[in-house]
């Protein structure tokens, strides 16, 4: 009798970790799905924004200030949220930024 029950506690164990296996795929397969729909409602950064001036963002990279190299823009930086529209960016917590654009946080994607 002992060993049915056991056999009970192992299908609850094994029912339980597949439900939340599920879950937990679930929620990290939905999770970039979620942001990438949020950013499009995020509002553009204004460049007067006192971060924006601080980090000297500009919407076109090719006129941005030094220390600006080439080939350098938001679509090639770290912090970009990706696309070649606008999209949200760490730097700019709550905006979007144009992939055309530069700011002084740029970091080369790895």
């Amino acid at each position: 009798m002992k060993k049915d029950a056991s056999k009970e506690v192992d299908n609850t164990r094994r029912r339980f970790f597949g439900i939340a296996g599920g879950a937990i795929g679930a929620a990290v397969l939905s999770g970039p799905l979620s942001r990438v729909a949020r950013a499009d409602d995020l509002p553009h950064l204004d460049p007067a924004d006192p971060t924006a001036q601080a980090l000297k963002y500009t919407e076109d990279a090719t006129k941005a200030p030094p220390p600006r190299a080439d080939g350098q823009s938001c679509a090639t930086c770290n912090f970009f949220g990706g696309g070649t529209g606008y999209a949200s960016c760490q730097l700019f917590p709550g905006k979007s930024v144009s992939a055309k654009a530069w700011c002084a946080g740029y970091a080369k994607k790895a």
